[in-house]
């Protein structure tokens, strides 16, 4: 495929749409699938009670998405209880997901409701997904509440879904716009530009282009304490080689049927960066690069055959691309690329058996191959085939749904030279969840759920040449939760006031790390070596208050208490320095979030707090291994104004982000910046 032609063909579309309208129309939010109550502060979703997820999820969207100090997915994810970000660092700077500390692969990510996957290393790099395209992102614990979805949204301990902008007009207009510009420290420039045009009654069409570039730069005081309490060293430099510049082009139609709707979508990400890598050995510049091409084609069409049978068909096609450079001849020059494709169907049919009774059935299949310049790569081809039947079922205030999932994968490797090998895998992965709302007293709800899940390891962990493990077996998780949650209006000037608790307990049987091959530490293998228990406690509240008079506060609060432990060898306790149930690799104890607005007509304020406590860097949890905690203050101020009659809407933003210039670390020897600025202006007409 040639991305470079595609590039061209893409920004010459967007450029042509985007001038054929001249400044037009306004491009709102997603339409919910629910009702939805507009407060100045946040979004609130009301579901009805058919749809009403049987386990509360986390979610962020809407006036409330925009106020918080994020650019990308991984930072809104931030304010998410029980959510850990590992950040290498920077704007450009790698960010995935640990869900209650299961691991990034066990995260499923759905944009529009088709997962992104990566068969190469099981990480979705999530910093690659701006904001000003998304609606919505929305956090599910087990899985989504609901049995009308195809069989991957089944497959994952947890899922964040996406939830993509679709267009809505003013009355009488047929096009609208929304363009973003961003520019502060760090030498960043992030304009973007969507156009929607409403091309009939029944089918719209948008076009979104995004462009980043940052220099990476930035100042940091760099300090270490030996055990005793010693200054080992202490002082400031400069990060570098942390640069991106990074084009996102993406296309997509929504149209509606007499008893359905579809929408078809196509994303291209072309983006190149520096990694500025750890600083250890007094090495404070490194020379390594990464160019990141990706492709996507997706589309999904949903049909109701009657009041009783539903259908809906998914589809998708990606093409990825990834070169790494290491140039540096000290260490060992490095110059690797890698090809993926995908190519996803699927299939689920929903029949309402009675009016309270309902089940569905999906099947989904997935091709996956990688092939890459390393010398004696065996090419892997994956065909996965998930099989998912679901049946749910409400008695009043009680409801349950249970599922059964059978996932077979078949990998064909084609080592060079080498006859062809097979080999096969099946798994049966159930679950079952529970809610009840007492009738006599509709706010408090109560709920639980248990599920047994698994994750296949990937490419990387079977076939990277020398590294990989082809014996290796899934790695499993069981997950058990009880929760509460109570919200409602208590008048006009409270609007909301919500609480919620869950308690929950996993364990992760076969782990798949890497361990040193014989005693060498600079060959290593994949191994089936780990068991961890985690037992944790999630806590959040949120409220919105009306003074009247144009005035509006509201704020969220986050708390998690997590004891991740290492259950892997019992004899590993014989010293000091043992890892048997220590904490394991930078999961705090303690963690959490605060979230604070007011608003006065046209004027916004936010405050938003993140603390993360002491954690370590390996499961020995010993003083050489201890991780300083760290927080952030970030502020903004935003201002909206009305241009000229039918002229738009200005907003005009200012960040300050970690406000107190906290000098911290979220991954051992990656310093993150201190105290930064951005200013955004956005137009919409």
């Amino acid at each position: 495929m040639n991305f470079r032609a595609l590039k061209i063909v893409l920004t010459c579309v967007a450029f042509t749409l985007s001038v054929s309208v001249g400044s037009a129309g306004v491009a709102v939010g997603n339409p919910a699938d629910s009702a939805a109550v507009a407060l100045p502060d946040l979004v609130v979703s009301a579901p009805t009670e058919a749809d009403r997820d049987l386990v509360p999820a986390q979610r962020l969207g809407g006036e409330r998405l925009e106020q918080l100090s994020a650019h990308s997915v991984a930072d809104a994810i931030r304010y998410f209880s029980g959510a850990q970000i590992k950040d290498y660092g920077g704007v450009g700077g790698v960010k995935t997901v640990d869900v209650r500390s299961m691991g990034s692969a066990h995260l499923g990510v759905f944009y529009d409701g088709v997962e992104l996957g990566n068969a190469q290393n099981g990480q979705v790099d999530l910093g690659k997904y701006s904001l000003d395209n998304i609606a919505a992102v929305t956090l599910y614990n087990g899985e989504k509440s609901r049995i009308f979805q195809s069989a991957k949204d089944f497959s994952s301990a947890s899922a964040v879904y996406l939830e993509t902008r679709r267009p809505q007009f003013a009355a009488g207009r047929n096009y609208a716009l929304r363009a973003v510009f961003r520019t502060g420290s760090f030498g960043l420039v992030n304009p973007s530009l969507r156009v929607d045009f409403r091309l009939s009654d029944r089918l719209s069409a948008s076009v979104n282009a995004e462009y980043t570039y940052a220099n990476g730069r930035y100042r940091f005081r760099y300090r270490r304490v030996f055990p005793d309490g010693t200054v080992a060293w202490d002082t400031t430099a400069t990060r570098r080689n942390g640069d991106i510049h990074a084009l996102r082009l993406e296309a997509a139609l929504f149209g509606r049927t007499d008893r359905g709707r579809w929408d078809a979508k196509v994303y291209f990400y072309d983006g190149v960066k520096g990694i500025p890598g750890a600083i250890v050995n007094n090495v404070w510049k490194n020379s390594q690069r990464q160019w990141d091409r990706n492709f996507f084609a997706q589309g999904a069409w949903q049909h109701s055959f009657s009041e009783r049978v539903d259908f809906m068909a998914k589809g998708k096609f990606a093409h990825d691309r990834l070169r790494y450079l290491n140039p540096d001849t000290t260490l060992m020059y490095t110059d690797n690329r890698f090809a993926q494709n995908e190519a996803y169907l699927s299939a689920t049919g929903r029949v309402r058996i009675t009016d309270f009774w309902e089940a569905s059935l999906a099947a989904d299949w997935q091709w996956n191959t990688l092939s890459s310049t390393l010398a004696e790569f065996v090419r892997p081809q994956r065909h996965t085939l998930f099989t998912a039947l679901a049946t749910a079922a409400e008695w009043r205030g009680l409801r349950a749904q249970a599922s059964i999932l059978l996932t077979s994968a078949l990998d064909r490797l084609h080592p060079s030279g080498k006859p062809v090998s097979t080999s096969r895998l099946s798994r049966w992965s159930p679950s079952f969840t529970l809610s009840w709302r007492p009738e006599t007293y509709a706010p408090l709800e109560l709920h639980a759920f248990a599920k047994r899940s698994f994750r296949l390891p990937t490419f990387n962990d079977l076939y990277y040449t020398d590294i990989g493990n082809a014996s290796l077996r899934p790695e499993s998780a069981d997950q058990y939760s009880v929760g509460t949650s109570w919200g409602r209006e208590l008048s006009a000037a409270v609007p909301l006031l919500r609480f919620g608790a869950e308690f929950y307990h996993n364990r992760v049987r076969d782990k798949i790390i890497a361990v040193p091959k014989g005693n060498s530490q600079y060959r290593w293998m994949m191994m089936n070596i780990g068991r961890v228990h985690i037992t944790g406690l999630d806590l959040s509240a949120d409220l919105s208050l009306d003074f009247g008079r144009g005035w509006s506060a509201g704020g969220r609060l986050t708390y998690t208490w997590q004891k991740a432990l290492d259950y892997t060898d019992p004899s590993d306790n014989e010293d000091s320095a043992g890892t048997y149930r220590g904490q394991i690799a930078y999961i705090p104890v303690h963690s959490g979030s605060a979230t604070a607005n007011v608003g006065w007509r046209r004027w916004s304020l936010n405050y938003a707090w993140i603390y993360v406590g002491e954690r370590w860097h390996n499961s020995s949890n010993i003083p050489a291994n201890h991780e300083q905690p760290w927080y952030t203050h970030d502020l903004s101020l935003y201002w909206v104004t009305p241009l000229r009659p039918e002229a738009g809407t200005l907003r005009i933003g200012l960040e300050i982000n970690n406000l107190f210039n906290q000098q911290y670390e979220v991954i051992q020897n990656y310093p993150m910046p201190g105290r930064n600025f951005k200013l955004l202006l956005t137009y919409t007409y």
